[in-house]
């Protein structure tokens, strides 16, 4: 149940790849760049219901926050399923994410309040599991919607989906935040959570490092499938690829799990943002070039991969950067954290995404610029540590 909860976010998003040409051509189609904004308009809604979903949850309780969170995000897929033009589609997508959040934050919680140890580690390694193999599965699934129903198809298929959660959930969970646990719900709290969280250096800048990795991932999501389409000519099978790369890229954060004790955090970021770099620059390079259709499409295959596998060995590094300094306010920072990055990464992916004109080269450009960034900002972290030791 849980596991399902958190793969909701990646299959909200990697669903609708498939479907992004079949909405262009039939809501925008003078501007075909506007339909990746379904992907970010689902982020943008998810990183504000991210802000509030934890601690209302600790006010209200979790089985009453999942359910009302379920039924936003399947009132904002009808609403999307029916919508007449892209304006109300994306409104639609926002609200899905609002949604979503509640999805995303609170099964974790609900497994801290109910496992520790050995048996909360075993449990999260069975969701991280489902999380991972999510993304490679769902453009497949969300193909085989709109075969059969067509794209609004797959909004149908996130209601069915949100409905048969949430009756699992009510009929078989025990609310498991005791009442006398429960906090009351303010907005002074979250208010003073986002200036301690914000006022400390270190978890400044993990925070910012983790929204443009966030922004490469969330670019590159956006333009996958237009530069199979438009630029490759390979839009009917971009699902398979689309599996083998989400698979491929899913040893990040098992290889991540590895290294990171035997490195340490700084080190293992930078070390994958500098490999991102690396391979940018080539990638740039090989396109500048001119190579054949098939040697380019190879090339951004590989690159494409890295970007998602960079993802596993920077994402949940930073997220623990950013929150080592924050023991007093785990839950406030927990939720600020994560929507102070999610939201400036959408603001970053979404002028790259609309930028594309055929080729990656926006794609390419926009990462490096990301990554060259955060890398700046890691070895000035890095310098300060070593300072403060």
């Amino acid at each position: 149940m849980m596991a399902m909860m958190a793969a909701t976010v990646a299959f909200s998003i990697d669903a609708m790849l498939p479907g992004l040409p079949h909405i262009a051509e039939a809501l925008t189609p003078e501007a075909p760049n506007r339909a990746q904004l379904i992907i970010t308009a689902f982020l943008l809604g998810l990183g504000l219901g991210t802000f509030v979903s934890g601690p209302l949850s600790d006010s209200f309780g979790r089985k009453r926050v999942i359910l009302i969170g379920a039924a936003i995000y399947a009132a904002g897929a009808g609403l999307a399923m029916l919508a007449p033009s892209l304006e109300t589609l994306l409104a639609a997508r926002a609200v899905q994410g609002v949604g979503a959040a509640a999805f995303r934050i609170v099964s974790i919680a609900i497994i801290r309040d109910l496992y520790a140890g050995r048996d909360m580690a075993r449990l999260m390694s069975f969701v991280m599991m489902v999380f991972a193999l999510t993304p490679a599965m769902a453009p497949l699934l969300g193909a085989g919607v709109i075969v059969l129903a067509g794209w609004r198809g797959v909004f149908a298929a996130f209601v069915l989906f949100a409905l048969i959660l949430s009756l699992w959930m009510a009929l078989r969970l025990p609310e498991p935040l005791a009442p006398q646990a429960r906090r009351p719900f303010r907005a002074a709290p979250l208010w003073a959570a986002l200036r301690e969280v914000l006022a400390h250096p270190v978890t400044r800048v993990a925070i910012v490092v983790q929204m443009l990795c966030m922004a490469t991932l969330f670019t590159s999501l956006s333009m996958v499938q237009p530069v199979f389409d438009v630029t490759f000519h390979r839009a009917e099978s971009f699902p398979y690829w689309f599996f083998l790369m989400a698979l491929i890229a899913g040893c990040g954060s098992f290889l991540n799990s590895r290294l990171v004790m035997r490195l340490g955090v700084e080190r293992m970021v930078s070390a994958a943002l500098a490999s991102q770099i690396g391979l940018s620059i080539v990638a740039i390079a090989l396109w500048q070039i001119g190579l054949p259709p098939h040697a380019q499409f190879a090339v951004f295959l590989i690159w494409q991969t890295s970007v998602f596998f960079q993802a596993g060995l920077t994402l949940g590094n930073l997220n623990a950067l950013a929150m080592a300094p924050m023991g007093a306010i785990a839950g406030m920072a927990a939720s600020v954290t994560g929507a102070v990055a999610t939201v400036g990464s959408v603001a970053i992916a979404v002028p790259i995404g609309q930028h594309f004109a055929g080729t990656p080269m926006p794609a390419h450009l926009g990462v490096l610029g990301a990554v060259l960034t955060g890398f700046i900002l890691m070895q000035r972290l890095r310098a300060r540590t070593a300072e403060m030791v």
